[in-house]
């Protein structure tokens, strides 16, 4: 088992990777970040099959707060670090820098929560009853401060419904955490996204989406003077929410 610490990996942002305005796009960076969370994550003898065949369990990103401060373009390099961070009884956070190949500069920086999910209960596992040797962790942070909760604060629009296909499902068997930025994004039109960009995205996961199941948008553009938007997705019958998200814009 390698116990490095902090796992680095360099990206090239191609043509699939960027959107119509020649930039990255959000839900390729989050694609990053689980390809580099899970490469390190084996590296640790924790990788998603090891777990799968020795433990019955699985890896499920729960919080996601990213922070970006330029987003790289079509054909750019960087290099994403990450990091483990000492875990807490339910939770494993793991954080990450996104760095430009050229000068090293930080471009963004992003902080994860991920739980264990036993594969046949869908249960949660708390991280004491997890067997593993983990590295001594980073006292660095790449963002300061707890993600908290999420609400909307004002009326609720409603935006599209989406049935979950099977494209969108993951090897976990529910839709994957990108696929949510793409919805995300989807609810704003294109002129929108030429006049803003994301400073800050934070999404919390709360329950499984899963294929055929039927997701209603909402977003919640008070804010948007200040901004500040939100936009959920819940189920149709309004009792389950599947996620909420807070973006800032500039």
């Amino acid at each position: 088992m390698d116990t490095v610490p902090i796992f680095s990996k360099r990206y090239h942002v191609d043509y699939g990777d960027a959107d119509f305005y020649r930039k990255l796009k959000l839900s390729s960076l989050f694609n990053y970040f689980q390809d580099i969370a899970s490469l390190h994550a084996e590296k640790l003898g924790l990788g998603v099959e090891e777990l799968h065949e020795k433990q019955g369990v699985t890896w499920v990103l729960v919080k996601m707060l990213v922070q970006m401060d330029r987003f790289p373009v079509l054909n750019e390099e960087i290099i994403i670090e990450t990091w483990p961070v000492e875990p807490k009884r339910l939770e494993f956070e793991r954080d990450f820098f996104i760095k430009a190949a050229k000068g090293n500069n930080i471009l963004g920086r992003a902080s994860s929560s991920w739980v264990i999910m036993d594969v046949e209960s869908r249960e949660i596992r708390r991280t004491e009853l997890f067997p593993a040797n983990l590295p001594a962790f980073c006292k660095e942070r790449a963002i300061e401060g707890r993600m908290g909760k999420i609400k909307a604060n004002g009326q609720l629009q409603h935006v599209y419904n989406k049935i979950v296909g099977y494209s969108d499902i993951d090897i976990n068997g529910h839709l994957n955490n990108s696929k949510y930025i793409d919805y995300i994004t989807d609810c704003f039109s294109i002129e929108k996204h030429s006049q803003y960009t994301v400073d800050t995205i934070q999404v919390n996961y709360s329950s499984e989406a899963l294929a055929g199941d039927s997701i209603v948008f909402y977003k919640d553009i008070s804010g948007l003077e200040s901004g500040t938007v939100y936009v959920e997705g819940a189920d149709e019958a309004g009792a389950k929410t599947y996620f909420k998200a807070c973006i800032t814009l500039k």
